[in-house]
């Protein structure tokens, strides 16, 4: 799909379809006022006959001119405005009814005119990022492994019309879609099942991603070269499964070499069964999912790859296969760390936490200036934050507030959850350096706890997205979460 930043007269642009808005009481925006004076006052006469008061999330489709050459009109409620601007929440809903109309349309274009309207407590250029964020979102559709295939849309082209120079909204536009398309990319790797979706499938998608790309350079370890690592923790993980572990790095150099980067690592536990601790049968399905930490990853270097930004990350994920059998690490089993440090294995379903200490401790070498891990970590963190915000836990409150603001910034908000010395006593062992689990008590904090033991000297933040990263029920599927949190910390870090 194609955005277009173009500056045009409401009343006078010609388009298959044209949106734009109306705020609470039937408040005209610039754009819907253009139309209004063009038609003699007939728009206003029907919002009125419709009884449409603008309402947040509201619609009204015309197939008529009121005033405009467009050949349609579609009129969306922006709810109520102050002096600061229409609600973010407001804009989202609108997208909403607009996505509704654009897969049942049969036209190939449509166009937004919502020059004028201000957003309450985000800047000029986040309208324009949102609207192609979202529509890319929205229009996207995973049918690829059913034998019949969703209905193809005709929408190619949206044409948004320019509130400032045609750059900015450019650039707007251009960033918004490269993040909606990241976002749509972890969806796509969060959706395949486990029997597609492996270690060695997430490691051929890395190659595909860094193929031809100047900037791009990828590397993957097997578990040969793992255990020469010393990564005893991560390879506990996959030895009671016939997938082998990968540890898949990639590369992204935009800025001189001598320029620290920035680190992501993501845990992508393709399938968790529990292991030998495991897990009750209802909802098993869903733990296909667990590897969505790192398909937030690939999304992410997938968006960079489009914005090609001059900055420098790396990015590490931690993929295995947690199955039980013969070979499979038993509670109570000890295990060694990269980092040298014994783990005593309580419980192999926390078994994130052990792939990603191993990944954390490799990141070490890349001389980072900070590092990030997004997984999908523990039960504990949906029961306190639900499916809203991610957990976000560090060492560095600097950092930790930086990431705080690029959340509410790409519209992708955390919320920061203690790591106090505290809690670490929880995670003693009699019998090695450290146990994997804490205990029932504030269990998404003892998970956060363990993996700070490795980072020690870094400066290091861990999201905990196991209640963001996917949706259950009717609509299950993954979010793409946190691509947007992620891009915009990047963005950030330039």
């Amino acid at each position: 799909m194609q955005f277009q930043a173009k500056s045009f007269g409401a009343d006078s642009h010609r388009s298959p379809l044209l949106v734009v808005g109306v705020f609470s009481d039937a408040t005209l925006t610039p754009a819907a006022h253009l139309i209004e004076q063009a038609g003699k006052g007939q728009l206003k006469n029907l919002l009125t006959r419709e009884k449409f008061t603008g309402a947040r999330g509201s619609s009204l489709l015309l197939h008529h001119s009121v005033g405009q050459t467009a050949e349609r009109l579609l009129v969306v409620g922006l709810g109520k405005a102050d002096k600061s601007g229409a609600a973010p929440e407001s804009i989202s809903a609108a997208l909403g009814a607009i996505q509704n109309i654009a897969k049942s349309a049969s036209y190939k274009s449509l166009s937004i005119d919502f020059t004028g309207v201000s957003v309450a407590g985000k800047p000029g250029s986040w309208l324009a990022s949102h609207i192609a964020q979202t529509l890319t979102t929205e229009l996207w559709q995973f049918d690829q492994l059913k034998s019949q295939k969703s209905t193809k849309l005709n929408i190619n082209k949206i044409i948004v019309n320019t509130d400032g120079t045609n750059a900015a909204v450019k650039a707007a536009l251009a960033q918004g879609q490269a993040t909606g398309e990241g976002m749509n990319y972890a969806r796509e790797l969060g959706n395949l099942p486990g029997n597609i979706c492996t270690p060695s499938y997430l490691a051929s998608e890395a190659r595909a991603l860094g193929r031809g790309q100047t900037k791009l350079s990828v590397s993957v370890l097997n578990e040969k070269q793992m255990q020469a690592e010393g990564m005893g923790s991560l390879l506990s993980v996959s030895a009671g499964s016939d997938q082998p572990a990968k540890l898949i790095v990639m590369e992204y150099r935009g800025a001189a070499k001598s320029k620290a980067p920035e680190v992501l690592v993501g845990k992508g536990i393709t399938f968790d069964t529990g292991g030998i601790s495991l897990k009750p049968g209802a909802g098993m399905d869903e733990m296909k999912f667990d590897m969505c930490g790192a398909a937030s990853v690939f999304g992410t270097m997938k968006t960079l790859l489009a914005l090609q930004p001059k900055i420098n990350v790396v990015a590490i994920v931690a993929a295995a296969e947690n199955m039980p059998s013969g070979g499979a690490t038993k509670p109570g089993d000890i295990v060694t760390s990269m980092s040298g440090q014994t783990i005593e294995v309580l419980n192999t379903d926390a078994e994130g936490r052990l792939v990603l200490c191993d990944a954390l401790t490799y990141a070490e070498r890349f001389k980072p200036n900070s590092i990030v891990d997004i997984a999908t970590l523990t039960g504990a963190c949906v029961i306190a934050l639900g499916s809203h915000a991610h957990g976000l836990y560090s060492n560095d409150q600097q950092f930790a507030d930086q990431l705080l603001a690029a959340g509410v910034e790409a519209g992708d908000r955390a919320w920061q959850m203690p790591l106090w010395d505290e809690y670490q006593k929880q995670l003693d062992s009699n019998f090695a350096d450290i146990a994997n689990i804490g205990g029932r008590e504030a269990g998404s904090v003892t998970a956060a706890c363990f993996l700070s033991r490795f980072t020690k000297g870094m400066r290091w933040a861990h999201l905990d997205i196991a209640g963001t990263a996917w949706k259950s029920g009717g609509a299950k599927g993954a979010t793409g979460r946190p691509v947007p949190l992620l891009v915009q910390h990047i963005l950030n870090s330039k």
